[in-house]
């Protein structure tokens, strides 16, 4: 057994026991980090992400109750869900996190049908304008964070490029973004380029383990990146804003997965 698939069975037994402790059935667990992104270094975290129910007393209290779960980080293990109730909150709001998790290419645990079901409905709750917010807000942070001066943090170009490119998906497909970044790359930046020649130089450099601090800037990333933050700023404000899906679609969906779950389990 590699170290991967190590990694994998001690993932799927942390997930039988927050189960166990925590008296929760986990309906999808996912890789969300930049594992699943398509960069990851071979020193990089596991980030899983879940979601689970709870027996159905627990939703019928009138006290507002913790609707997360979050294991502390350990052994380059980074693990943290959310109540399903809380995810169809989110997920009518077209929230990005939990719509890249949905379609994430490295899947743990998908026991019950919730988790296909949220994704038929994925197209009617999905806002362009909402996530490119999204995206474009990552990227302006990391930029200005890690990006400025000489001398940066070149490892953190990624961190702007692949937010930046979502945008550019968004604008180009009006649809969610794959989670790959190599996907990304092919579809938004010519091949023919030395801003292409400079992403996949860095990506090469990453997946092979080279130590990427600080260094000078790379020039075509970096002008990129000014101009591409400038004109989503522009693109995202000038987007409308869409409705949200119907609720009691989402409660027939919640109620559905109460059902299974615990049916399923007696």
């Amino acid at each position: 057994m590699n170290i991967q698939e190590e990694m994998k069975h001690t993932i799927r037994q942390e997930l039988e026991r927050i189960e166990r402790d925590e008296q929760v059935k986990i309906i999808y667990a996912c890789e969300s980090g930049s594992r699943a992104w398509g960069f990851p270094s071979q020193d990089s975290d596991y980030d899983v992400r879940f979601l689970y129910v709870r027996p159905l007393e627990w939703y019928l209290s009138i006290e507002e109750q913790r609707d997360v779960i979050e294991v502390p980080i350990s052994d380059q293990l980074d693990i943290n869900g959310w109540d399903l109730r809380k995810a169809l909150k989110l997920f009518r709001k077209s929230n990005p996190p939990l719509l890249e998790w949905l379609q994430s290419p490295i899947q743990y645990d998908e026991r019950y049908s919730v988790a296909e079901r949220i994704r038929g409905l994925s197209p009617l709750t999905f806002s362009p304008k909402s996530c490119m917010y999204h995206y474009l807000n990552m990227a302006k942070g990391n930029f200005r964070d890690y990006l400025q001066g000489e001398r940066v943090k070149i490892k953190k170009y990624f961190y702007v490029l692949r937010p930046l490119l979502a945008c550019g998906w968004i604008e180009r497909h009006n649809t969610m973004p794959p989670m790959e970044f190599g996907q990304l790359v092919e579809e938004l930046i010519p091949a023919d380029t030395l801003l292409y020649s400079e992403i996949t130089e860095l990506l090469r450099r990453k997946k092979s383990g080279d130590e990427l601090d600080l260094e000078p800037q790379l020039p075509a990333i970096h002008s990129f990146l000014k101009e591409r933050i400038a004109w989503y700023e522009q693109r995202a404000a000038a987007m409308a804003h869409e409705t949200v899906v119907d609720v009691a679609e989402l409660d027939r969906i919640f109620r559905a997965a109460l059902d299974e779950v615990w049916a399923a389990s007696e």
